[in-house]
């Protein structure tokens, strides 16, 4: 089993459709959900699944709400970014996690994969996204 970093290609056909907003007030409402070392996820994912989720104190099966950050454009290339997130005093261990739609039947966004397993043990377990810009924003279409 294995994660690997991807954005969802069903995401980008989806995109075309206009399936997903990103819009801050008035857009979807997007997730994130932590999965074990167990999982495997990659491009081809295509909708959250509970299956191989991570479990623990102060982790809810769905994971937490994403803030998003309206999309803007730089040069060629338009993104759109999200708040820093945290499970707080969280007894945790993750290897990835999946961005996923949940106002749109959850579809799959974009897969993340840690490297190695991340573990909190009554403490806070925070995913920092990168700065939202051309070269560095967590979702980018160049």
């Amino acid at each position: 089993m294995a994660i690997t970093q991807a954005m969802c290609t069903s995401f980008k056909g989806e995109v075309m459709q206009a399936l997903h907003d990103f819009t801050t007030s008035t857009g979807n409402v997007f997730k994130i959900a932590l999965y074990t070392s167990t999982a495997t996820m990659s491009a081809s994912t295509t909708a959250y699944s509970a299956t191989n989720e991570v479990s623990g104190t102060n982790y809810v099966a769905g994971g937490n709400t994403l803030t998003n950050v309206t999309p803007t454009t730089s040069g060629t290339t338009g993104f759109t970014d999200f708040a820093d997130t945290t499970w707080s005093a969280a007894t945790i261990t993750a290897r990835g996690a999946l961005i996923y739609n949940s106002t749109n039947t959850n579809r799959g966004v974009a897969v993340l994969d840690f490297g190695t397993d991340q573990t909190s043990t009554a403490g806070d377990f925070t995913i920092v996204f990168p700065a939202a810009a051309a070269a560095t924003a967590i979702i980018r279409i160049a």
